[in-house]
């Protein structure tokens, strides 16, 4: 169950390829989650970096351990600071590891972490779907040819704020995986994204508001937002390249929100505003029960008939 008066928040940012500088952000928007009582805060998909290209992400996957390290141990020291725990959830990467390239599988796994406020790894999620797409009058993406799929659907975390199912952006266009996740016994859905701006554009509320109608969850919804800095002068200079051919433009949708198991909006960023934010939502036992007691999908799904 989730508990009453648990807060969650969520951190939307633009991530570049910039590892030091991302950290640093992300250091900051924990402590101001922790000033605001927060129980969990949710950060998006690659909040480690963005990159140019697959090479570019082969790069800079093998400094993300750092990263991740660093950051545990931000965690730990923020919650002596401050005498407030809180977890993170947060996407990144991770590089391949000696069984892939033994199997001559170089790609990187792009990771959903949840860390508790001791700083301790509760869980990995590696994406399922990945967004290999051509949008119309928009951007040609094929994820796949720098990021290995995942194989395995998460188990339910028992976090502060509830019972949580894991996913990562392009998930969220599957529903049968939110449906598992809620007969596993998932309460909350958090889908950190960098979803396109044509795509989120056109489906981002959309696909949120669905699958919490789906499932009867809350569905937390952390999106990277803004033209992110793929320049990396360092790794440039490595591949003897210029930043100008070999940065392309990558702009994402942002428009975070937090989305109640009725379907409706119960917080959203202000797409006005620029640079990094925070919003905060208190998530409601009662409304979540309400709801499946009033409509009680899951019992009346023809499980008899559908598998």
């Amino acid at each position: 169950m989730i508990n009453e008066c648990k807060r969650v928040a969520i951190a939307q940012l633009c991530s570049s390829a910039d590892m030091a500088s991302n950290l640093k952000v992300v250091k900051k928007m924990i402590f101001k989650a922790i000033q605001d009582k927060a129980d969990v805060v949710f950060f998006p998909e690659a909040s480690d970096y963005l990159s140019q290209n697959p090479l570019h992400s082969r790069y800079l996957a093998q400094k993300s351990p750092q990263f991740i390290q660093e950051l545990q141990s931000s965690i730990t020291d923020l919650v002596k600071q401050t005498s407030r725990n809180i977890d993170v959830s947060i996407g990144v990467h991770l590089p391949p590891t000696e069984q892939d390239l033994l199997e001559e599988n170089d790609r990187v796994k792009n990771v959903l972490l949840y860390i508790n406020h001791e700083g301790k790894i509760l869980q990995e999620y590696q994406k399922l779907h990945l967004f290999d797409v051509d949008v119309p009058n928009g951007p040609i993406l094929k994820e796949s040819k720098s990021v290995q799929p995942g194989k395995v659907i998460p188990d339910i975390i028992d976090t502060p704020v509830g019972k949580l199912g894991s996913a990562i952006c392009y998930d969220i266009r599957f529903p049968e995986l939110s449906l598992k996740l809620r007969s596993m016994g998932a309460e909350i859905l958090c889908f950190p994204s960098a979803f396109t701006t044509k795509t989120g554009e056109a489906h981002w509320e959309l696909l949120g508001r669905a699958r919490a109608v789906d499932t009867q969850c809350y569905v937390i919804m952390p999106g990277q937002e803004g033209v992110h800095d793929l320049c990396d002068p360092k790794w440039e200079k490595q591949q003897d390249v210029s930043a100008p051919t070999k940065s392309p433009l990558r702009e994402s949708w942002g428009h975070s929100m937090i989305i109640g198991p009725w379907g409706e909006i119960i917080a959203q960023v202000d797409p006005n505003r620029t640079g990094p934010q925070l919003i905060f939502a208190n998530l409601d036992q009662e409304s979540l029960q309400g709801v499946r007691n009033r409509m009680p999908l899951c019992k009346q799904r023809r499980d008899d008939l559908f598998h």
